[in-house]
């Protein structure tokens, strides 16, 4: 029973990052001339910053339900967490997470 009950505040937790997420995403494509970072990003995606070099990525907002995808930000989140506005930063190499997202194509 005690698993039960962790499972379900493990998803719960997970939910509600996934729901920061994906308000912040929902707001990228709008037009707001203080912050031009977002201008290029197509809707439906967001920009990511991967590896030491922190290069950009923009990815689409469909990879958010890979559970590979899932533990990357679960990974973001304890190291950077999610409230700066330059995107997400995920905390991997370039060529792991190059290698991870040719499996989601």
């Amino acid at each position: 029973m005690a698993i039960k009950k962790s499972n379900k505040v493990a998803a719960a937790s997970q939910a509600a990052s996934l729901k920061k997420i994906l308000k912040r995403c929902s707001s990228l494509g709008k037009k707001n001339q203080a912050n031009c970072y977002f201008n290029d990003v197509p809707k439906g995606h967001f920009p990511v910053y991967v590896g030491q070099q922190r290069s950009r990525y923009v990815v689409p907002i469909s990879w958010l339900a890979h559970p590979e995808f899932q533990t990357l930000l679960q990974l973001a989140e304890e190291e950077f967490g999610f409230e700066h506005d330059m995107g997400l930063t995920i905390p991997c190499d370039e060529v792991v997470f190059q290698s991870l997202i040719s499996m989601f194509r």
